[in-house]
Parts: C-alpha cells; structure tokens; sequence
C-alpha cells in the first residue's frame, strides 16, 4: 500500500512537471530545459543526501545500479521533453504513460511471480490512459510532427521504466538518497556535455528559469518517491501506479486551457483507478 501511495503522489508531481513541459517547451530549447530542470532537482537534493545518506554502502553493484539509472533517466527525459514540444498532451502522455509494461516485465525478470489479477490491472491502467487519448475530440490537431512525437514518448517510456529498475535496486543494495541524487547528478553531466557539443542557447528568462527550477524540484520529489519505494513490499507498484501522470496531465491541459473532457473519456478515467484499485488490493 506504501508503495502505491508514493507511486500516486510521484504521479501528481509529475503532472504538473509535464504541463508545464508542454506549456514552456513551444517557446524553449529542449537541452537548456532540462539542464536546469535536472540542475536545479540535483540541488535540493545533495545537502539531505549529504547528511543523511549512506555512501558507505554505495558500492559495487550499487553503485553501477545508480549510474545505469542516471543513464536511463537523461534518455527518458529526453524523449519526454521533446515529445511535448512537438505535439499535444493528449497524444504525448498516454504513451509516455504505459512503461508499467515495461516495469512489471522488469519485476518478473528479477524473480517476481506476476499473477493474472496483476497482468489484468497494468493492461486496465495502461488500456485506460489510451483510450482518455483515443476519445479526445481534436485527435492529433495541434500536432507538427505527430510521428515523430510518438517515437520520442516511447524512447521516453522506455528511459523512465529502466531508470526505475536501475534506481530502486540501486536503492535496494546501497543507500536510498545517494542513489535518489547520484542517478540525476550523471544525467546532469551527459546532457551538459551534450549541450555544449551542439551549443545549445543557454540564456533564459527569468521568469522561465524560476518555474524550471520549480518543474526541477517536482521532478526530484517524483523520482525520490518511487526510488525510497525499492524496499517497502511490492516496489514495482510505485512505478506501475506513477502512470497516473499521463491522465492527471490531460486532466490538467484541458482545465488549464478551459477544454472539456469528452464523456468517453470519463470511462477510461475510471478504468484507471480501477486498475490501482486492484493493485493496492493485491498489495
């Protein structure tokens, strides 16, 4: 249940965070976007890590877990950030949303023992985001490079369920802050490198920098939650439940640019939680 719960609020956080992708990434270079997103995260992260962290046990395995996820996660938030800023939410975060595929698949090859009531709620969690999509009544309008944002949200999904699996056994073997912050730091440094390699602009106003550094510190929470879930029972679950993002960010366009959700979309709304549902039940 734990697990959930972390999993949940990872979900809210990062709703917001993706809005706000959405909203400033029309008008802003994608690497300069998460240099300070990923910075700005790091930031508020080393001084609790640093105090309270156990780096004693950050070793071998561990540690190697941790830069896999830091790895993963710049290749995850890439595909996110540049999906965003090449088609609506609506077509973006249903796909960006369906690694629990992926994580649960990943549980089962550590060992897990993936029962049918499990298979059924991540196929009604993802189904359900989906469909929330496949309802809404503009379609693809608004989207410049529709295909080209469909490949960028699945290397997204793909980089997010991989960064999990890194992290949390990371977080499993070692310590759960250092392997919370090690993981962004290395992200920091590989889209640093890639920033200055293509010369990236790198100048921002200011009004925009504050609210990445705002969009950097949901982020940190999102992922800290489902990392610290790596030794409460059933950690995939807070992976599998984070999906919820791609709703509550559809959710959160359409109120923010005063739409409507379409009655269909209700259902697969429903579908959703009805799938968490299960999952905490299983839990």
């Amino acid at each position: 249940m734990l697990a959930l719960i972390c999993g949940l609020t990872a979900a809210c956080a990062w709703a917001v965070h993706d809005l706000l992708v959405r909203k400033i990434g029309q008008e802003t270079a994608v690497l300069p976007m998460m240099l300070v997103v990923l910075a700005s995260g790091s930031g508020v992260l080393v001084a609790p890590a640093l105090i309270w962290g156990d780096w004693e046990l950050m070793t071998g395995p561990a540690l190697w877990n941790a830069v896999g996820a830091g790895f993963a996660y710049a290749l995850g938030m890439g595909g996110l950030y540049r999906a965003f800023s090449m088609a609506p939410v609506r077509l973006v975060a249903p796909i960006l949303g369906a690694f629990p595929m992926i994580s649960l698949g990943f549980a089962a090859l550590g060992g897990k023992v993936v029962t049918g009531a499990e298979i059924a709620a991540v196929l009604a969690i993802v189904g359900g985001i989906a469909f929330v999509a496949m309802t809404s009544r503009e379609g693809h309008q608004g989207a410049a490079r529709p295909g080209q944002a469909i490949l960028w949200a699945l290397v997204g999904a793909v980089g997010f369920a991989t960064t999990f699996w890194f992290a949390q056994e990371a977080a499993r073997l070692g310590g759960e802050l250092p392997a919370i912050l090690l993981p962004r730091v290395i992200a920091v440094g590989l889209i640093g490198l890639l920033a200055l390699a293509t010369r990236a602009p790198v100048r921002l106003l200011g009004s925009t920098t504050r609210t990445l550094v705002m969009m950097g510190c949901l982020d940190a929470l999102a992922l800290g939650l489902v990392t610290a879930a790596a030794r409460l029972p059933n950690p995939e679950y807070a992976a599998i439940s984070s999906s919820l993002f791609g709703v509550l960010t559809i959710l959160l366009a359409r109120w923010v640019l005063q739409e409507k959700v379409a009655p269909l979309q209700w259902a697969g709304i429903a579908t959703v939680f009805g799938g968490i549902a299960v999952l905490s039940a299983q839990g």
